[in-house]
């Protein structure tokens, strides 16, 4: 029988029948409801949940809470998505305990990962649970919480064909967890007419500013920001080397390049690029070239990623040199070898397999 990280690896990330909750809530029943032995802080949004999902768990834990934290997609390792009392938790472990149940229901792998998480933080008894949603909110496997706190990150033109083709309608399907009772934190004021049944805080366009409100309303008093100084994640803004410089960054749509691009070092950069066909590469790469004249164009093995010579066809359109190379890995040495500046970006697929996962 395959470990429980290679069959994780095995399932298709997309139901085929549709998205809902049955599975999921099938599942969990199975496993004695363990999403109800603790609260929750839901984190929904476009961009930001994953660095807004562990800034959260670490002002909590410095509040003295046992907290467990879950989040997707991961860039080094599988075990990054699973979270208790600030570290990884045992991944093979985690999943084992669903597997027999999982199987038989035939759970997609995101509903195994959810379940799995939501079961290892009952098991360890934390306080509370961070949980960053996977695809929009009203159907996602996260969707079972019953949440106290509900943050939403921000709001951009992402997974329109399932979530709905303006803002509004994305707003709406991600703030669809929001259950009575629930305190809603927001960073964009003009979303509070779609929870106004419920307390609403609104506060700073910032993932620190968003995780300090939800752990604040959380817990009903003031936390120390400085608690959450040392958090790091992978992939975000990551710098790989200095000489030549090297920077990692998953910005996977154009609001995630819009933030990356003011971040950056004044340098001209050789960009490495993998984009998934529904996330606007046209827009994503024309952003991109600001950044210099060279493209790398290469292809994750997701399967909505866009093959590479298609990448680069685009890209040529605002790039005066572009490359095609479908290995990742290859097409990053052909960077650090043609500039003293390479940005590897597009999707955090792509950087995962380069850490060799994925």
């Amino acid at each position: 029988m395959p470990s429980s990280t290679h069959w994780v690896e095995s399932l298709g990330p997309w139901p085929t029948d549709g998205f809902g909750l049955d599975r999921i809530n099938a599942l969990l029943a199975e496993l004695g409801d363990p999403q109800r032995r603790y609260p929750a802080v839901h984190v929904v949004g476009t961009n930001g949940k994953s660095t807004t999902t562990r800034l959260t768990e670490a002002l909590l834990a410095d509040a003295g809470l046992a907290v467990g934290a879950y989040l997707s997609p991961h860039v080094r390792g599988w075990g990054e998505r699973i979270r208790v009392r600030g570290e990884e938790a045992d991944f093979e472990r985690a999943v084992a305990a669903v597997r027999e149940p999982a199987q038989r229901l035939a759970a997609t792998q995101f509903e195994v990962l959810t379940a799995a998480a939501l079961n290892a933080f009952a098991e360890a008894g934390v306080d509370v649970a961070v949980v960053e949603a996977g695809l929009g909110g009203r159907h996602d496997a996260t969707n079972v919480l019953g949440a106290r706190v509900v943050v939403l990150t921000n709001v951009a033109l992402d997974h329109m064909d399932v979530l709905g083709d303006t803002r509004e309608a994305i707003a709406a399907e991600k703030l669809a967890v929001v259950g009575p009772g629930a305190i809603v934190v927001l960073s964009e004021e003009e979303w509070k007419p779609l929870v106004a049944d419920n307390e609403v805080v609104v506060t700073a366009r910032s993932n620190l500013a968003l995780a300090i409100a939800a752990a604040e309303t959380f817990l009903g008093r003031p936390v120390d920001a400085h608690a959450a100084e040392d958090v790091f994640l992978p992939g975000r803004l990551e710098r790989r080397s200095e000489l030549p410089l090297e920077i990692w960054d998953g910005a996977h749509n154009l609001a995630g390049v819009g933030y990356l691009l003011p971040r950056l070092p004044d340098r001209e950069f050789v960009v490495v690029a993998s984009i998934l066909r529904d996330k606007r590469p046209e827009m994503m790469l024309e952003a991109l070239s600001v950044l210099g004249d060279t493209l790398i164009a290469t292809q994750s093995r997701n399967g909505r990623s866009v093959p590479a010579g298609e990448l680069a066809e685009i890209g040529r359109r605002f790039f005066h040199r572009v490359e095609v190379e479908p290995s990742p890995e290859a097409a990053r040495a052909l960077a650090l070898g043609a500039g003293d500046a390479v940005l590897v970006t597009g999707s955090l697929y792509l950087l995962s397999e380069l850490n060799g996962d994925g």
